[in-house]
């Protein structure tokens, strides 16, 4: 990969907790909200899940000024064959956390009872009739984006994909206790591609917690490759990762010096 490709385009804000990485994350999204709603009439968000976003949403459907009415929203991934009513399900985990909270326009589910390859068909005719102005999302502990892990397919342009989940991101799932043991941790998942992700105009990254701190070193310094997928952000113009101090631990002197901390 040439130099120029390798080159560093997005921010990188450093803040001291998850609470103030919310806060941060969920004021910029909802002024980009408000600005598409006037500029176009409306505004497409992406929203993920997991542990990272907790403070993010809480944070969000809190904005003052944002007529959700015209903000429609969509559903980064999903579990196949998980019940909407499962603990670890992320349709009920958004249903509860986020579109419950707010009247938005439409939000997309990727229903994991259903069968997969008609959902992924579904919300990729349907993801492909806009842009996403504003996508949220996170990191997971083996660098994955989305659901797509290590090596992921940097290469499809279809919008959503379903793969194969690696042991260490199905860990990720039960050390964060959304199941009790391994194998009660579904082995395929429906997720947006890589590519459709970097097609946001806006990306906000959160990856708040110690346990995401090699992988987000490693994200920084080392290749963008498909080996750690959210390296790939790196080259998006209008990315910008999110750490606290926590995650931050492992990058050196010259790393923190390219970072903007928020009090």
């Amino acid at each position: 990969m040439s130099i120029e490709s390798q080159r560093r385009r997005m921010q990188i804000v450093l803040t001291k907790d998850r609470e103030a990485m919310g806060h941060w994350v969920a004021t910029h999204a909802a002024e980009d909200l408000r600005c598409s709603i006037s500029q176009s009439g409306r505004a497409n968000l992406l929203v993920a899940t997991g542990a990272s976003q907790f403070e993010v949403l809480a944070s969000l459907v809190a904005q003052p000024e944002i007529d959700w009415s015209r903000v429609h929203a969509f559903h980064l991934d999903e579990y196949v064959g998980l019940s909407g009513e499962h603990p670890a399900s992320f349709c009920r985990y958004l249903r509860e956390r986020f579109v419950s909270k707010v009247p938005l326009a439409s939000f997309l589910y990727l229903n994991g009872e259903r069968d997969p390859q008609a959902m992924i068909a579904e919300a990729s005719r349907s993801i492909s009739e806009g842009t996403i102005d504003v996508a949220l999302v996170g990191v997971g502990e083996n660098g994955h984006l989305a659901f797509n892990d290590p090596p992921a397919d940097f290469a499809t342009e279809q919008p959503y994909l379903i793969v194969e989940l690696d042991e260490a991101c199905r860990r990720q799932q039960v050390g964060e206790g959304w199941f009790t043991s391994l194998d009660q941790v579904p082995k395929r998942a429906m997720s947006m591609s890589v590519r459709q992700i970097m097609k946001s105009r806006k990306i906000y990254c959160s990856v708040p917690d110690e346990r995401k701190a090699a992988a987000i070193a490693a994200m920084l310094v080392g290749d963008i490759t498909p080996e750690l997928p959210a390296s790939i952000l790196r080259n998006h113009q209008h990315a910008v990762l999110i750490i606290d101090e926590a995650a931050a631990i492992r990058l050196d002197e010259s790393e923190l010096a390219k970072v903007q901390r928020i009090p």
